[in-house]
């Protein structure tokens, strides 16, 4: 099976999670940044707007897109701002199918 192959089988597959998640519907931008905070949730389930930003799957997302695809996140339940910190701390959330 040729490397090209492979990453084929890789992407139909994620894909198919993505899918079985709900998460087609969103942006590209919007996805990799719901990726990004489930990858730096801590333990107390919040994630920091900086650490996103510096995610290396957001490194090439311009400021206004990251906000406008966060606030997006926010609408569609995917997101939720921290009521117990000061800004900058969401929470992720697994939105009803």
């Amino acid at each position: 099976m040729s490397e090209i192959s492979k990453l084929t089988e890789l992407r139909k597959l994620l894909l198919d999670m993505e899918r079985s998640m709900g998460l087609q519907d969103l942006s590209t931008v919007e996805r990799d940044i719901y990726y990004a905070a489930s990858d730096h949730t801590t333990s107390a389930g919040a994630v920091k707007t900086t650490l996103l930003q510096e995610h290396a799957l957001l490194e090439n997302v311009s400021r206004p897109t990251f906000f406008r695809a966060l606030k997006s996140l926010q609408g569609k339940g995917y997101l939720e701002q921290c009521k117990n910190s000061v800004r900058g701390y969401y929470i992720v959330k697994v939105p009803a199918r």
